[in-house]
């Protein structure tokens, strides 16, 4: 058994290549062989949000707080709140990110394919992005 302490990990802030806008990652786990899980929590601050990605065996999102939205390719733009849970099917294309006006925080769990977490994809454009969410 391992403990990580609070605070052992840094946050880290996430890189314009798959990010837009201001995104903190806080390490939960990286759990080794011959487990493939690997979580986080994720802050997007207000208009933030990811680049349309894939993942091999799929993404479940766990919302902390905020109002966010996330989209999967060709389908509607969906708000989410605290205490939703997103399940993203493996290899669905799909971005999700903070609403324009208000953070949203969310613990991501995904596991890995052949060492493979997520496969990254064009930004998300300020029109997609832009676009009303659904209900």
């Amino acid at each position: 058994m391992d403990i990580l302490a609070c605070g052992s990990r840094p946050s880290r802030r996430m890189g314009a290549d798959a990010f837009c806008g201001t995104v903190w990652q806080d390490p939960i786990i990286e759990a080794p062989a011959p487990a493939r899980v690997r979580s986080a929590r994720v802050t997007f601050e207000p208009g933030a949000r990811t680049a349309w990605h894939t993942h091999p065996l799929g993404q479940t999102l766990y919302v902390l707080s905020g109002l966010g939205h996330v989209q999967t390719w060709g389908g509607p733009v969906r708000v989410i709140r605290a205490g939703d849970v997103v399940w993203i099917p493996p290899g669905e294309k799909h971005w999700h990110g903070a609403s324009p006006k208000a953070a949203m925080v969310h613990v991501a769990v995904q596991e890995a394919q052949d060492g493979k977490h997520v496969d990254w994809l064009e930004h998300v454009t300020d029109e997609q992005y832009a676009v009303a969410p659904a209900g």
